[in-house]
């Protein structure tokens, strides 16, 4: 069911996106080659604990594609893994390809979003390129979440994007609604035909998430961890990610990174 927000609602929304985007901020400044991937995740445990009525959207939570409760705080994917990363005892290298993904709610409504940067000095131009893709993808998804549009217009311009730059897209997973629960109606696939599907109306609150991966769009989920998603072929791959609201003067980003 896609339920449509108040601008009362839309702005308690808003407090817990600037939260998110703060953390997401902050571990892109302070995480360096060497950081292990538990100190990302105890960072982000300890600034959710810290915010009064904070609640992270990941420790509990066993949708029919995983393995149990995910358990952890973030999802910290280096690499080939591209989505849904579990954090490990692993220490980053110089020129890892690390995405972040976190979601979290603050007195019961929920803000997604992700982002994507290379470790060190020494980044490879085709992981820069690839970042630079889905970041590229998720403001044309944005721009087209125009009032009066269909949601084949935000998933095709988020293809078009892609496709130009010479990407497959995965269409198992991508955008979704949002509010009082992290994934909800409607599903907001990273490629489509504009024109089509649910008309955009004031109100709505989507995250929109362009990923892909460098020279394949098949995916496999990691069997030690029950949860890490992963290329078929080992290329790395990319995320982008906003929670944003439809309102009568556009798009509003609500995961604003201040």
């Amino acid at each position: 069911m896609i339920e449509l927000k108040t601008p009362k609602e839309i702005a308690a929304m808003k407090v817990a996106g600037r939260f998110v985007g703060s953390i997401l901020k902050e571990l892109q400044e302070t995480t360096k080659v060497g950081t292990n991937l538990l100190e990302i995740d105890d960072l982000v445990r300890r600034r959710i604990e810290s915010r009064k009525g904070a609640e992270s959207c990941y420790v509990d939570y066993a949708p029919d594609f995983g393995t149990g409760p995910f358990g952890h705080y973030i999802c910290t994917s280096v690499n080939d893994a591209v989505l849904h990363g579990v954090p490990y005892d692993y220490s980053l290298k110089d020129g890892d390809l690390l995405s972040l993904d976190l979601a979290l709610s603050i007195d019961g409504w929920c803000a997604d979003s992700a982002l994507s940067f290379v470790v060190g000095d020494n980044p490879n131009q085709e992981d820069v390129a690839l970042i630079k893709c889905t970041q590229e993808a998720l403001a044309a998804g944005i721009a087209a979440a125009q009032s009066g549009n269909r949601l084949g217009d935000i998933s095709a311009a988020v293809g078009e994007v892609a496709h130009g730059h010479g990407y497959a897209v995965n269409m198992e997973f991508g955008g979704h609604g949002i509010g009082r629960v992290m994934h909800g109606d409607p599903f907001v696939p990273n490629d489509g035909k504009g024109h089509h599907g649910y008309k955009l109306r004031p109100g709505l609150t989507i995250a929109i998430e362009p990923w892909f991966m460098k020279t394949t769009d098949e995916i496999y989920q990691d069997t030690g961890d029950g949860w890490t998603l992963r290329s078929s072929d080992g290329s790395n791959g990319a995320h982008s990610e906003h929670t944003i609201a439809i309102t009568d003067n556009g798009p509003e980003i609500l995961t604003v990174r201040e």
